[in-house]
């Protein structure tokens, strides 16, 4: 649908202009400048499962409130929200990895790296957007908003709802119908998930995030996907190459975050990025944020 596709541009037109950080585990960081690239996991495994799911809420809100005002499609867009659903879990795949434009918040040293073993690797955007155009990566900017998120909303079903017109006059039975709306869905599922993909909920607002993301997967047998431990399960992901030529990635600022150590482990810190090659061009930071231990 080229509403919908127009739409998916417009949220993906945003160029960042400031560093962005990628907050990790020292051990993350190890893995990262050994392999040259980043982990971008499937998004449906982001922030505990509920990154898409919360599109699809807002997708169930709308249709409920159209419904329920006497809509003349109820059926058309109840079983786009029952799709939708479905196709959340189900559908295919889209990577991700997250940046933020703060790199030193209280919030995110817990949210994602371990006590005493956090860092928050800070990268150019021209170079991030280079590495994301070899690759076939979009970047977007998250969209917290709750009014912004109910009118892109209410761009998505009024969208679904003008199918309606395609078929008015035909004289399909009920079930070939909801074949061909079904089909219509389907055209729609690459763009509707890159929108997904950045709507995140409003609680999650201080992280500013950027997020890049991978073309969308639909022939999961051939695509490079590997798997890590999660918290409860084996999460997919695909690498996203940080290097070109076997170069290493390129820093342009580091935080450490908080820590006993504060001393010896900046010294190791740096040890290991020269031994890589690796002197971010605006140096290395302590965040400065007392350690407790948890």
């Amino acid at each position: 649908m080229k509403e919908i596709e127009s739409l998916s541009r417009e949220l993906y037109a945003d160029t960042p202009m400031g560093t962005l950080y990628h907050y990790t585990t020292f051990s993350g960081l190890l893995g990262i400048v050994r392999s040259r690239a980043l982990w971008a996991s499937d998004v449906r495994y982001m922030n505990d499962s509920a990154e898409l799911r919360h599109t699809a809420d807002l997708i169930k809100v709308e249709v409920r409130e159209r419904i329920e005002s006497g809509h003349a499609n109820a059926n058309l867009l109840a079983q786009f929200a029952d799709w939708v659903t479905h196709r959340i879990t189900n559908g295919h795949m889209l990577f991700g990895a997250s940046f933020r434009s703060h790199g030193n918040l209280l919030s995110q040293w817990r949210g994602y790296s371990t006590p005493g073993k956090g860092v928050s690797l800070g990268f150019c955007p021209e170079y991030i957007l280079q590495c994301a155009k070899k690759q076939q990566f979009m970047i977007g900017k998250c969209i917290y908003e709750p009014h912004r998120q109910r009118a892109l909303i209410r761009q998505v079903v009024d969208g679904v709802a003008r199918l309606a017109g395609a078929f008015a006059g035909d004289r399909q039975a009920p079930a070939e119908r909801a074949v061909l709306h079904r089909q219509a869905f389907a055209a729609m599922e690459t763009d509707l998930l890159r929108i997904a993909a950045i709507l995140k909920h409003p609680s999650f607002r201080e992280e500013k995030e950027w997020r890049i993301v991978s073309p969308v997967i639909i022939n999961t047998a051939e695509a490079p996907i590997l798997f890590r431990e999660g918290h409860a399960m084996l999460v997919p992901y695909i690498e996203f190459d940080l290097g070109s030529g076997g170069t290493p990635p390129v820093l342009d600022h580091l935080y450490l975050g908080p820590t006993a150590n504060v001393n010896i482990s900046m010294n190791s810190l740096k040890m290991f990025l020269e031994q890589n090659s690796i002197v971010p061009k605006r140096g290395i930071d302590y965040c400065q944020i007392p350690f407790r231990q948890r």
